[in-house]
């Protein structure tokens, strides 16, 4: 993981790489303990949130774009200013429209992004 934060307490995203997780697609993992995780996600157009599920709970802030959101079999397409919640176990992923970045938050945190 390219992790550069100086202090857990204060950290400065221009100081921490991007990370490539797919076509189009690139994260930051911004602050964490083991309890939470907040990171961002941009994606240009066309990229794919692959369908997906985790124990995880996940809520998402729609920090600029627009995606066409799917959890549990429902889609709505959201855009910037817009959030949703993706409960544990919930079958999700995003399509993006317009590129832009998603903001997660996730609890407790993905200790399978941190293995990276």
């Amino acid at each position: 993981m390219q992790h550069s934060a100086t202090s857990k307490e204060f950290i400065k995203g221009d100081e921490i790489e991007w990370e490539i997780v797919g076509e189009g697609i690139k994260r930051k993992i911004l602050a964490y303990d083991d309890k939470v995780m907040l990171v961002n996600v941009y994606f240009e157009k066309g990229g794919i949130g692959a369908l997906h599920d985790h124990y995880h709970s996940q809520v998402t802030y729609v920090a600029s774009g627009k995606f066409d959101v799917t959890i549990s079999g429902k889609t709505e397409t959201l855009k910037e200013g817009d959030s949703f919640y993706i409960p544990p176990h919930a079958v999700h992923g995003v399509v993006c429209l317009e590129s832009g970045m998603l903001t997660d938050v996730f609890s407790p945190v993905r200790e399978d992004f941190l293995k990276a």
